[in-house]
């Protein structure tokens, strides 16, 4: 339980899209030098983290395996951790992020056989994403919206912390909500990629209701009180 009393689920579990806003520090921007203190800054106030996997192919960065998911699970007061594979080949790796104890598991549309990945990552008994990178239009996501928990839409190029925000993907945002209303599901949509402040409040009236941030949490002087004032920006914008 949280200081302000919420119940967290379970260490791998993943909430439930609940008509509040969710908010996912990313760790590819914490603090590797220390780990638990950088995330001990954000773990009471955010819902899940956000755990970029780059294999400088699918985009031009490396980052993480699976083996560090359990020092960031320990280190984030058992939060519930998304794994989001920016991997050409996402189906090899299903089984390890699951055991490592990843909650969610995003693939993305453009990489090789996303529909088998996320049929590999239900069977594992998690929670399954898609992104889809800026160039990819909503419509690549009618064939995956009854295996989908959770909707991830870049709003850079994926590979880079600290990247800028692109305005031009709020359209899409908007398309896609109205594509979770009409298919009656419970699916987060996630904007990733230069959430700020001012962005925070453009994606969430666009239509979203999770936000993925990195360098703006992390670099901020208290990203406590950071994170709590972002979602009092949010509220008058928030689209339900």
């Amino acid at each position: 339980m949280t200081k302000d009393g919420k119940n967290l689920p379970a260490r791998g579990g993943f909430p439930e899209p609940a008509a509040k806003l969710a908010i996912a520090p990313s760790v590819l921007s914490a603090d590797f030098r220390n780990l638990e203190k950088s995330l001990s800054r954000v773990k009471d106030v955010s819902d899940w983290l956000h755990f970029d996997v780059m294999d400088g192919a699918f985009v031009p960065n490396i980052s993480f395996g699976p083996g560090l998911i359990p020092a960031v699970s320990d280190a984030g007061g058992h939060l519930p951790v998304d794994a989001h594979l920016m991997i050409k080949e996402p189906l090899k790796y299903i089984e390890a992020f699951a055991e490592a104890g990843a909650g969610l598991i995003t693939v993305h549309e453009e990489a090789a056989y996303p529909l088998q990945a996320l049929s590999e990552i239900k069977k594992a008994g998690l929670k399954a994403g898609i992104s889809i990178r800026p160039k990819t239009p909503a419509a690549a996501l009618i064939p995956y919206m009854e295996f989908l928990d959770l909707i991830l839409v870049m709003t850079v190029e994926p590979g880079f912390g600290g990247q800028s925000f692109m305005a031009d993907q709020l359209p899409k945002i908007a398309v896609i909500r109205g594509m979770i209303k009409s298919s009656g599901r419970g699916i987060w949509l996630q904007a990733d990629g230069g959430i700020n402040r001012e962005t925070a409040k453009l994606a969430v009236r666009a239509g979203a209701d999770a936000l993925v941030m990195g360098s703006a949490v992390f670099r901020a002087p208290d990203p406590e009180r950071f994170i709590t004032d972002v979602r009092k920006d949010c509220a008058e914008s928030y689209f339900l």
